[in-house]
C-alpha cells in the first residue's frame, strides 16, 4: 500500500468512526426522548392506563422500535438499567481502581447524583416538586413496576457480584461476592429513599445533595466494617481460602471488639455508684463553704 492509500485508509477509518459516534449519539437521543415522552404521558395518566402504542404515536414511531429499544414496558419508566450495569462493571472489575467495594459504589453514586443536578441545572425548566413525588407514587403504586424495579435490582446485584468475584478470581456464586453486592446495592435503595424524602423539604439542589450524600455516607460506614475483608482480598487475586480465613479473622475480631465493650460497661457500672458518693461528698463539702462564706459575710455587716 502506497503512503497516499495509506493516508486515505487511515481517513476513512476516521470518517467511519465518527459516522458511528453520530449514529450511537442519534440512538441514545432517539432512546432518551421515548424515555421521556413515556414518564412524562405516565405522571399524568398512570402506568396502565397509558399503552406503548400510544406511546409510539405520541414519539411518532413505530410499536416495533420502541421495543427495539426497551425489552419491556416497565422499561420506559426503568430506563437506566444498561448504563448502572456498565457502570458496575467499571467500577468492581478487573482493572478497576484499587479502593475498596464500597468506595467503588459511593463514586457511583456521587457521580450520579452530580450528573442529575446538572441536568436539572441546565434545563430550561425549574424541577417541579409535584411531578418529581408523583414519579415515586406512580412506581410504588403499580404492582408490574415494583415487580421489574425488584427484578432490575437483582440484576444488578448478579452484575456486581461477577464484576467483583472475576477482580478476586473467584466464582460469582461464592457466598463473598454476592452478599457484598447485595449489600453495596442497598446504597442505591437509600439514596432513592434519602432524594425523595429531603426533596419534599424543600430548598436548593445543592443542599439536597448534600444531605442525600449525607444519609448514603452514614449508611456506607455501617456496611463498610462487615466488607473490609474482602475489599482487602479484591484488590489482588484471592482464593476461597483467603476469603475464609479473612473472615475468621473478622469474626474474631468482631467478638474481640464485642468483649472489650462489655467489659468497658461492666467497669463503667461499676464505677457509677462510687461517682455518685464522690458527687455527694462534693455537694456537701461546697454547701458547707458555701455556709461559711455567708456567715462571713453576714459577720462582716454585724461589724
Amino acid at each position: 500500500m502506497s503512503e497516499q492509500q495509506s493516508r486515505l485508509s487511515v481517513a476513512a477509518r476516521a470518517l467511519e468512526g465518527a459516522a458511528e459516534s453520530l449514529r450511537e449519539r442519534k440512538k441514545r437521543e432517539t432512546r432518551q426522548h421515548i424515555s421521556d415522552t413515556a414518564t412524562a404521558m405516565f405522571l399524568e395518566r398512570g402506568f396502565d392506563e397509558v399503552t406503548v402504542a400510544e406511546v409510539a404515536k405520541a414519539c411518532n414511531v413505530s410499536e416495533k422500535t420502541i421495543y427495539n429499544y426497551f425489552s419491556t414496558k416497565e422499561a420506559l419508566l426503568l430506563d437506566r438499567e444498561p448504563m448502572m450495569a456498565e457502570s458496575l462493571r467499571r467500577a468492581f472489575g478487573p482493572g478497576s481502581p484499587e479502593r475498596s467495594p464500597v468506595e467503588a459504589a459511593l463514586q457511583i453514586l456521587t457521580e450520579e447524583l452530580a450528573s442529575m443536578q446538572r441536568m436539572w441545572k441546565q434545563s430550561q425548566v425549574s424541577v417541579d416538586t409535584g411531578s418529581f413525588l408523583r414519579f415515586r407514587e406512580v412506581l410504588d403504586s403499580t404492582p408490574s413496576l415494583r415487580a421489574a424495579q425488584h427484578d432490575m435490582t437483582n440484576r444488578l446485584a448478579r452484575v456486581g457480584a461477577e464484576a467483583m468475584a472475576a477482580r478476586a478470581g473467584i466464582s460469582p456464586d461464592d457466598p463473598e461476592p454476592k452478599i457484598a453486592a447485595d449489600a453495596l446495592m442497598g446504597l442505591w435503595r437509600i439514596q432513592y429513599d434519602a432524594m425523595f424524602r429531603h426533596f419534599s423539604a424543600g430548598g436548593s439542589l445543592d443542599d439536597l445533595a448534600a444531605v442525600v450524600t449525607s444519609d448514603v455516607r452514614r449508611a456506607a460506614r455501617l456496611i463498610d466494617a462487615g466488607l473490609w475483608t474482602f475489599g482487602a482480598t479484591t484488590v489482588g487475586k484471592g482464593s476461597r481460602e483467603q476469603f475464609k480465613a479473612a473472615g475468621e479473622a473478622a469474626l474474631l475480631a468482631g467478638r474481640q471488639v464485642a468483649t472489650a465493650l462489655r467489659h468497658a460497661r461492666s467497669a463503667w457500672a461499676q464505677l457509677q455508684p462510687d461517682r455518685a458518693e464522690m458527687e455527694a461528698r462534693l455537694a456537701r463539702r461546697e454547701a458547707g463553704r458555701g455556709g461559711q462564706r455567708v456567715r462571713g459575710y453576714i459577720d462582716g455587716d454585724s461589724n
